[in-house]
Formats: structure tokens, C-alpha cells, sequence
């Protein structure tokens, strides 16, 4: 299997997959085997979230590694999903126009490469939604 594809072959990559728990109702992102809440009483099942929700904080990046460089500067925030899941995620957006509280929808980005003529890797950022 080549390295491309092995990167295409992982849905939760690219379709922002995580794990719901049928007992006690929770979501969470990356993809659980065991509910944080109920221990092994929890029956966990994969789930596809919509990729909507609002921002809970943010920090803004100024200096970053080379690697990054031409990003800077960028916002990095947690965003609570509409299911109630949290993850850390780049809001693609500039900088002065992220706040606490502002809707957002996920919405697919380079992260990043292996260099200028190496392999591209894809996968979920966030977006401010129109107001």
C-alpha cells in the first residue's frame, strides 16, 4: 500500500469521525473505544459529525517554525461541536476577525506537505460562518 493511500483509507481523517455513546448519549473526537463516563458499561458507536459549532477560546500565533512560517500570523482555537464535543483546530480566517462565542463550520484544508515536491496531506479546518 502506497503512503497516499494509506492517508485516503482513513475516514476520520477527512470526515471529522468520532465516537458516540448509546448509553449515556456523549460524543467525543478522536474516535473512543471506551466512554470516559460510563467506564465498560458504555456501548460506543462511530459517528459522523456535521462539522458545526462555536468557538470556546482561541490564541492567536505569531512565531511558529519554520515549517509554518508562511502562515503566521493564524488563530488556533477549541471549538465545541454541536454535539457537544471539543477539539483544537486552525480557524482559516484572519486573525482580527476570530472571537469566544463566534459560529463556525468545518471546511477542508492543506495541513501540510514533505516538502516543495513531496506529498500533500489534506484534512479538517474551521471557517467563520457569514453573518
Amino acid at each position: 500500500m502506497t503512503v497516499p493511500r494509506f492517508w485516503r483509507e482513513q475516514p476520520s481523517r477527512y470526515n471529522l469521525i468520532g465516537s458516540h455513546c448509546k448509553t449515556c448519549g456523549k460524543y467525543y473526537y478522536p474516535i473512543r473505544n471506551l466512554c470516559p463516563e460510563c467506564r465498560r458499561d458504555g456501548e460506543m458507536e462511530q459517528y459522523k459529525f456535521k462539522g458545526t459549532g462555536k468557538i470556546v477560546t482561541y490564541t492567536i500565533t505569531h512565531t511558529t517554525s519554520d515549517e509554518f512560517s508562511d502562515l503566521v500570523p493564524y488563530a488556533l482555537a477549541i471549538v465545541e461541536l454541536d454535539e457537544g464535543a471539543k477539539l483544537t483546530t486552525q480557524i482559516v480566517d484572519e486573525p482580527e476577525k476570530v472571537a469566544t462565542g463566534k459560529r463556525v463550520h468545518s471546511v477542508f484544508r492543506k495541513l501540510g506537505s514533505d516538502g516543495d515536491a513531496g506529498i500533500i496531506y489534506y484534512g479538517t479546518k474551521f471557517e467563520l460562518d457569514k453573518e
